[in-house]
């Protein structure tokens, strides 16, 4: 039982450093693309560029903070659900949720690293279709947008454990 317990932290422990590297790696190249161009705006494909923004607010730019107090309330906000995250991993068995809980987790990492170290998240994914452009995001982001995803499937499709 507690070799399966260490094994299990261990896997989940990896999951998220894996994550979280990830996501540091992609942000780490855009930022040494950016110290040469003013600008960082590369074209991928016909539907994907590389554009670099700052946010400074919520999840896809969303509630901008002008004053410190409100950007210190949203890194302890996210540092406390971070811990909520954290928690309900030790509670949870080995099933799917936990999964999709680890995946927000990496990627809620990498944000609020970001968020301590530059008191602001470098996105740079541009998805469009024509003029029309999705909010700018980075990888962190696709982890943890997938991560919340999952456990809305799970949460519709899957039987409640009682």
């Amino acid at each position: 039982m507690i070799k399966n317990y260490k094994k299990n932290l261990i896997l989940n422990f990896l999951t998220v450093i894996i994550i979280f590297f990830l996501d540091r790696l992609s942000k780490i190249y855009i930022l040494k693309l950016a110290e040469f161009e003013s600008t960082l705006d590369i074209y991928v494909l016909p539907n994907l560029n590389f554009y670099l923004i700052w946010n400074k607010g919520i999840s896809f730019g969303l509630l901008p903070f002008s004053n410190s107090f409100g950007y210190l309330a949203l890194t302890s906000l996210i540092s406390f659900l971070i811990l909520i995250i954290l928690i309900m991993l030790i509670k949870e068995e080995n099933n799917f949720k936990k999964y999709s809980l680890l995946l927000i987790l990496g990627g809620a990492l990498g944000n609020l690293y970001d968020r301590v170290k530059y008191s602001a998240v470098p996105d740079f994914i541009d998805l469009h279709i024509g003029n029309i452009h999705w909010f700018i995001f980075n990888v962190a982001d696709i982890f943890i947008s997938i991560g919340v995803i999952c456990l809305i499937y799970a949460e519709i499709f899957f039987k409640k454990e009682e």
